[in-house]
């Protein structure tokens, strides 16, 4: 064993560690500690994004919360991600990787335990399921220990194929948890913990499921994968207290960065926890110009169309935002981050332009309110497509543009701030109107395309990467 994987304080802690020495990196616990993290985050981000899943579900559950209040609902996993990622972003050199990642992962059997609970009974007040929605943004807060923890096991060459590998992947358990939960809510697998619910669907008559089914399905994962980073990690001897680790708001790439990243994990994030709510309210049971009633008595105004249900698509969005992270990464370690960024740029202005006309849908007829769907999906599963690009390249730049200490730093500070998308989204399209909101989106991406060009992309710009 190299002398760099010399462990010292009891095993935990790593004597020695210089990813850039080929002579004495201990790539085989580099890919482990990869494994293990990429497998926990995973599970963050399943805890992060099941209230998305659970919320539009509410009311058919038995529930009679108001749109207002639903959105509001939805936006406290991404306001708590926000702010707990500031918190988990100077984590990792204080605690190791070892205790934070471990400690982490168990955090995330209380919100998830709560859900599956309180989805049995439609009696919980408003403010309980308000507190287990803000307590899932745990998950999201730990993105922002994780990545950077991860990026002190591998050389900077790596660092793109490495941190698009764990993001990635990790961000894949947004769409286990959308894609997972109609099936899993099905059938009584795990019936002793709880009877079924009546669920309504417009139009047709009550549905009978198991909704406790898509929370209590971690709970195992969740203590597995805490136990299996408590026993197989090591913990890199990068040490700075609080005040060392804010210097990087001296430097000015900082903030370019935080504003690229708002474009990219902002949007994948934001439109990841509203694209259930946001296309049942513009082409299904939310729409009154469409469905006039609830439950069984619902009626189809617009004859001839069919409403689609939102858990039979909201999964492809992030599906598709987080194989782009998956299968970009590499190509950024190829050709460089800052290309691709441009590249996520442009793409974000004219899918989120391609996107703006059917947030309006057209009523008048099945055939033009289908029309519009199809562009509104498109459209939508074009932003993800982008937004993961860029998530890929960004992650690829930080560590380039940055000494080793203070890429960690920036990358939790960056993801932090982008952490709060779903909760602006919400207040955004809550407040303006989606039409209006989705102007500023790219009014946004313009602004970084620019930023991107100027400082990274452009021949002899001052930071390439």
């Amino acid at each position: 064993m190299s002398t760099a994987s010399t462990a010292r304080q009891g095993g935990e802690w790593l004597q020695s560690w210089d990813p850039e020495n080929d002579q004495t990196w201990d790539k085989a616990l580099a890919w482990r500690t990869l494994w293990i993290t990429t497998f926990t985050l995973t599970m963050c981000f399943v805890a992060w994004f099941l209230p998305s899943a659970i919320i539009p579900k509410l009311n058919a559950l038995g529930y009679t919360f108001t749109k207002t209040e639903l959105y509001w609902m939805s936006a406290m996993p991404g306001l708590a991600a926000g702010l707990l990622r500031i918190v988990w972003m100077v984590l990792p050199p204080i605690m190791g990787t070892r205790k934070m990642v471990a400690l982490t992962t168990l955090l995330l059997f209380f919100p998830i335990l709560g859900w599956g609970v309180r989805v049995q009974n439609p009696s919980a007040p408003y403010w309980e399921l308000m507190v287990l929605a803000f307590l899932a943004g745990i998950g999201g807060g730990a993105f922002s220990g994780f990545m950077p923890s991860t990026s002190y096991f591998f050389p900077r060459r790596m660092q793109g194929t490495a941190l698009g590998l764990q993001a990635g992947i990790g961000n894949f358990g947004v769409s286990l948890v959308q894609l997972l939960t109609p099936w899993l809510i099905g059938f009584s697998m795990i019936g002793f913990l709880g009877g079924s619910q009546a669920m309504k669907v417009p139009g047709k008559p009550s549905k009978e499921v198991w909704f406790q089914n898509a929370a209590f399905i971690w709970l195992p994962l969740i203590v597995i994968g805490a136990l299996w980073a408590w026993t197989a990690l090591k913990s890199v001897p990068v040490k700075a207290n609080v005040r060392q680790q804010f210097d990087i708001f001296g430097n000015q790439d900082t903030w370019w960065m935080t504003l690229i990243y708002i474009m990219t994990f902002g949007t994948f994030s934001g439109l990841s926890a509203q694209f259930g709510l946001l296309l049942g309210n513009l082409y299904g049971s939310g729409n009154a110009a469409i469905v006039k009633g609830t439950g069984a008595s619902a009626q189809i105004l617009v004859q001839g169309y069919s409403v689609p249900d939102p858990v039979s698509w909201v999964f492809w969005g992030p599906l598709i935002g987080a194989g782009a992270r998956v299968l970009f990464s590499p190509l950024t370690d190829k050709m460089g981050g800052a290309i691709w960024t441009l590249i996520s740029g442009i793409g974000l202005i004219a899918s989120i332009i391609y996107t703006i006309p059917a947030l309006t849908p057209d009523t008048s007829s099945a055939a033009a309110l289908q029309g519009d769907f199809r562009q509104f999906l498109i459209g939508m599963f074009l932003i993800f497509l982008f937004a993961g690009i860029g998530n890929a390249s960004t992650f690829k730049q930080m560590p380039m543009i940055f000494e080793k200490r203070q890429a960690g730093g920036v990358i939790g500070w960056t993801a932090a701030i982008a952490a709060f998308g779903p909760f602006f989204f919400a207040l955004g399209i809550g407040m303006m109107g989606a039409t209006a909101f989705y102007w500023v989106g790219v009014l946004w991406a313009v602004m970084c395309t620019a930023v991107t060009w100027m400082r990274y992309a452009r021949p002899g710009a001052p930071k390439p990467g």
